[in-house]
This record gives structure tokens, C-alpha cells and sequence, in this order.
């Protein structure tokens, strides 16, 4: 008795049995061999895609982007700013003292009383016309109608008249003959000739129905029957055993490709480890040990003196300008005295609000009670 729970993918039936099994590991073998080398260029050109992606690719990028600003950017803008603004102001200005005023102008003092003067001539020559249309088109037009309407009338009646004797004509020489004709001519005939060809038409369809079985049962025993054939006893076995050996070749490729990664991993850390000691840990070491005492002792003696001597310079620089420019003050009032006198002082305002005594303290207030109080 086993007493041991087995997992679950031991306890799973695989389908297809030893041959499944036979077939899997010399698959898996070749399969692994196949895809280590693939997936070891995948993660090269994986690594290499970010650190180009990462680290190159945002500064060139960032160069561009200023080499295209300056090639097209800000001439374009230099060339609105100070080209095309300037000359569209000026052609503005001229478009409106050459165009704009004169056409102004033109309206407003000439064709503005010629337009009010054909307005004036055409109000008048419309009145005219309704005055015409109401006292002469209008009486003539009604005459002419009822003229009209009477013509209508009789034309009417002998219209009404010619329609009702055609009419008559045509139904006793045309209608009733034809009708008669219909009714007992040819509709008997065309029933006759409907029941043979509906005879014609059943012994047809009789012949075609056994033509069609002896048909049906001849190609299904020759085509059909031998069809389902090798369909049941060839191509499902065939297709079972390939359908076994492309899943088999799925899960080969697939565990291949997760161990292809492992190595790639493995081998890739073994590269990141050895390019850090031999190129990362010493430069490290260089920097720590050499470089930075150097660079403190270049700080010290030398960097931090010349920006204190620099700003002693900037300080004195600044004190001697700010010196001239009171000593150019001075002179330009000097020179403005001399030619223009001295300036009038202006008079004192007597301000309206009452100044106050002196600061407030604690014990001290401003209110008319305490000051009562204290007198």
C-alpha cells in the first residue's frame, strides 16, 4: 500500500503512453540545445536595448531636439519677431492711410449722397408703378380673366362632350368585343395547355427523382463510404499522433526556454561579476583612494582661495562703481544747479490729523475717559 500522497502532475494520465514518453525526451534534448543559444542573444540584445534605451538614447535625443531648435526653431522665430512683425505692422499702417482712410472717405461724402439720391428717385418711380398696377394693370388684368374664364367654360363643355361619345366608342367597339374574346377563347385554351404541361412537368419529375437516388447511392458507395474510411481509421489516428507530437514539442519549447533563461541568467551574472571586479572595484578604488584626497586637497588650496580672492575682487569692483555712480550723481546736480538755479522747496501742508505726543506704553492711552481720569 503507498502511503506516500503523490503530486498531482505524477497522478495525471498523460495520453499516449510510452510513445509519448519516448518521444519527449529526445524532443526536450534537441529542443533545449536549440534554444539556449536563442535565448542567449535574446537577453544580449534584451540588456544591450535598455542600456542603449536608458543611458544613450535620452541625450542624443536631447542633442536633436536643440540641433532642430536651432536649425529651425529660432531662425523661424527670429525671422517672425523681427522680420515679418515689423514689415506687416508697416504694410498695416500704409494699407490704412493708402486704403482704408481714402475709402472711408469716399463712403462717407460721396457715395453715401448718391445712394441716398438714387434711393430718393427709386421711391419715386415705385410709387409711380403702384399707382400704374393699381389703376390700370389691375383693372385690365381683371377683364382678361373673366374673358378667359368664359372660353373655359365653353371649351369645358365640348371637352366633356367628345370624352363621353369617345368613351361610348370605345367600350362597344373595343372593350366588349375583347372581353368576349377572353372569356371564351382563350381562357380555354390556356387551361388546356396548363394540365399538359402540369402531366409534362410530374412525368419529368418522376424521371430526375430516381435518376437523383440511383446518383445518391452510387456516390456514396464509391466516394462517401471509402471517405469516412480513411478519415476513421487513417487520418484521426495520424492526426492524434501528430496533434501528440506538436504538444510535446510546445512543452519542450517552452521548458526549454525557461531553462535557456536560467543559464542566460546564470551566465549573465557571471559577467556582471567578473567585469565588476575586474573594471568597477578598481576604478572604485582609484576614485576613493586617489582621486578624492586629490580633489580635497585641490579644493583647499587652491579652489577655495581664488573664489574668496574672486569675490574680494567682485566686492572692491562693486564699491568702486557704486562710488562713480554717486560721484556722477553729485556732478549732474552740480551742472543742474549752475544752470538752472536751486530748486523752490516746497511748502508745508498743514495735515488735518493731530499728531500724537509720543510712542504708546503700557500704562499709557489715547481714549477721552482715561484722559479725563488722569486729569
Amino acid at each position: 500500500m503507498d502511503l506516500e500522497k503523490r503530486p498531482e502532475t505524477e497522478r495525471r494520465q498523460e495520453p499516449g503512453g510510452c510513445l509519448v514518453v519516448a518521444v519527449r525526451i529526445p524532443v526536450r534534448i534537441v529542443v533545449l540545445v536549440l534554444v539556449v543559444p536563442v535565448r542567449m542573444v535574446w537577453d544580449a540584445l534584451v540588456v544591450g536595448w535598455r542600456f542603449v534605451g536608458g543611458t544613450v538614447l535620452p541625450p542624443v535625443g536631447r542633442g536633436l531636439l536643440w540641433v532642430g531648435r536651432a536649425v529651425f526653431v529660432w531662425p523661424f522665430v527670429g525671422v517672425w519677431r523681427y522680420v515679418l512683425v515689423p514689415v506687416g505692422k508697416g504694410l498695416g499702417w500704409l494699407g490704412n492711410v493708402l486704403v482704408v482712410v481714402p475709402a472711408g472717405w469716399l463712403y462717407r461724402y460721396v457715395l453715401t449722397p448718391v445712394g441716398r439720391g438714387i434711393a430718393w428717385v427709386g421711391r419715386g418711380v415705385g410709387a409711380a408703378l403702384g399707382w400704374v398696377y393699381a389703376w390700370v394693370l389691375t383693372p385690365v388684368g381683371h377683364g382678361v380673366m373673366w374673358v378667359v374664364r368664359g372660353i373655359g367654360v365653353v371649351l369645358a363643355a365640348v371637352g366633356l362632350g367628345v370624352y363621353t361619345a369617345a368613351a361610348w366608342l370605345v367600350r362597344y367597339l373595343l372593350v366588349v368585343p375583347a372581353l368576349a374574346v377572353y372569356q371564351w377563347v382563350l381562357a380555354p385554351v390556356g387551361r388546356g395547355i396548363a394540365w399538359c404541361a402540369r402531366g409534362v412537368a410530374w412525368g419529368v419529375g418522376k424521371v430526375v427523382t430516381g435518376i437523383g437516388i440511383g446518383l445518391y447511392w452510387v456516390g456514396r458507395v464509391l466516394v462517401v463510404l471509402p471517405a469516412l474510411a480513411v478519415w476513421r481509421w487513417v487520418l484521426v489516428p495520424v492526426g492524434r499522433f501528430l496533434a501528440a507530437v506538436g504538444r510535446e514539442v510546445r512543452d519542450a519549447l517552452g521548458h526549454a526556454w525557461r531553462v535557456a533563461g536560467r543559464i542566460s541568467l546564470a551566465v549573465g551574472r557571471f559577467l556582471a561579476t567578473l567585469f565588476r571586479w575586474i573594471f568597477v572595484e578598481p576604478v572604485r578604488w582609484v576614485y576613493r583612494t586617489i582621486l578624492t584626497p586629490v580633489g580635497h586637497v585641490v579644493r583647499d588650496t587652491v579652489l577655495r582661495p581664488c573664489a574668496e580672492a574672486a569675490r574680494t575682487v567682485g566686492r572692491a569692483t562693486r564699491q568702486a562703481l557704486a562710488a562713480a555712480r554717486d560721484s556722477a550723481r553729485q556732478a549732474r546736480a552740480d551742472v543742474r544747479r549752475m544752470l538752472f538755479g536751486e530748486p523752490r522747496e516746497r511748502e508745508a501742508v498743514a495735515r488735518r490729523e493731530p499728531r500724537g505726543g509720543g510712542r504708546r506704553t503700557l500704562g499709557s492711552s489715547t481714549t477721552a475717559l482715561t484722559n479725563l481720569t488722569k486729569d
